[in-house]
């Protein structure tokens, strides 16, 4: 998987541990390699986690290594974005946006 700098791979094996037990919001991308929408999220989401990282973890989680969780989720279109908080997805957005509006998008959560 291409993995945005700064940005945590999430895994079927411990996504209840990182996403689900995490003490802040966290922003799951779920993103898959022959996606070019994902990898446009790339520098979108290093931002991001730069800049919000005291107050909201930022995730990937491949979709093709990681089964389990994709179908617990019912995710069937690359980008999805989901906010977890308090181990509950609170969020939903499917598809490439620009940095402003995922943040405008993710006000609620920070």
């Amino acid at each position: 998987m291409i993995r945005a700098a700064g940005v945590a791979e999430v895994t079927d094996a411990d996504f209840e541990a990182e996403v689900l037990g995490a003490e802040l919001p966290v922003l799951v991308e779920f993103t898959a390699d022959w996606c070019p929408p994902c990898r446009q999220m790339g520098p979108v989401l290093t931002a991001l986690a730069a800049e919000e990282g005291e107050r909201l973890k930022v995730v990937q989680l491949d979709v093709d290594t990681n089964p389990l969780t994709t179908n617990a989720y019912k995710v069937l279109s690359m980008p999805t974005f989901m906010v977890f908080r308090g181990g509950e997805p609170v969020r939903s957005m499917v598809g490439a946006r620009p940095k402003r509006r995922l943040l405008e998008e993710l006000t609620d959560f920070l």
